[in-house]
């Protein structure tokens, strides 16, 4: 029997409640969650996505070999045939060649040095690829004086881009230590990789000018032994000029 003043409901209202979570904590950890499933999703799909690019660029290199050993095999085929029946066999002429500067500014005539200017080779020792047409090779015979050309071999190319490889990317000089880089700048060309890229050059294809464009010049070290006599002729015992095929020689030499 409840007197005045009694509490029959004092046991009750003495029971802990639990504390109420905020609704902004709530909507907070509901967020965060949803942004962790997202981001993992998004995180296999780029794994998936890396995977697929690096099994193409896997077959276009594999693709590239077989295309260099082909080419290879019938230039010596050519040369057998044309052995056996008492010729000579005449590779074609190259497209492709390397140009690098070997002398500074003192004395230059205003054409040759705007010509190097145009060419991008305002140092000593820098190198860059040039298409060989008609006009090129004029402008190298008035730079002539100045700089020394060749024909580079797949040996030589692939060299240069993967020791002295350097990309042009909004202007700044970048190191091609990533194919995202060469992606990024000449995807839209088609080329994705550093394999690409080399396919281009050697083979002057019809992205090359970009290609080549994207290539920093390359900046090489004086060749071990030093320069025989810059202001002579290659053909006269010098440096200047053309040494076709020679270049190679040179270029493991400068590396």
């Amino acid at each position: 029997q409840s007197t005045w003043g009694s509490y029959p409901n004092a046991n009750m209202a003495n029971t802990k409640q639990p504390p109420k979570v905020p609704e902004t904590l709530l909507k907070r950890r509901k967020q965060n969650e949803e942004r962790r499933v997202k981001q993992a999703k998004a995180n296999l799909a780029n794994k998936k996505k890396a995977q697929d690019k690096k099994r193409v660029i896997f077959k276009r290199a594999e693709k590239y070999v077989k295309e260099y050993r082909a080419k290879a095999k019938s230039e010596i085929n050519l040369a057998r045939q044309a052995k056996k029946t008492g010729n000579f066999y005449v590779p074609a002429e190259s497209k492709l060649a390397f140009v690098m500067r070997i002398r500074g500014i003192n004395g230059v005539h205003p054409r040759p040095r705007k010509i190097m200017q145009l060419l991008r080779l305002r140092q000593i020792n820098n190198g860059v690829f040039i298409k060989l047409n008609k006009a090129t090779v004029q402008m190298l015979r008035i730079a002539e004086p100045f700089i020394t050309w060749g024909y580079p071999n797949l040996k030589s190319v692939r060299e240069l881009i993967y020791k002295r490889g350097y990309g042009k990317v909004d202007g700044r000089r970048i190191p091609l230590t990533d194919n995202a880089i060469i992606e990024k700048s000449l995807g839209h060309c088609g080329i994705i990789c550093m394999e690409d890229l080399i396919h281009e050059i050697v083979s002057v294809g019809p992205n090359f000018k970009k290609a080549s464009n994207f290539l920093w010049p390359f900046k090489l070290n004086t060749p071990n032994g030093g320069w025989r006599r810059k202001y002579n002729h290659f053909n006269d015992g010098g440096d200047c000029g053309l040494r076709e095929s020679q270049i190679n020689p040179l270029l493991r030499n400068m590396v």
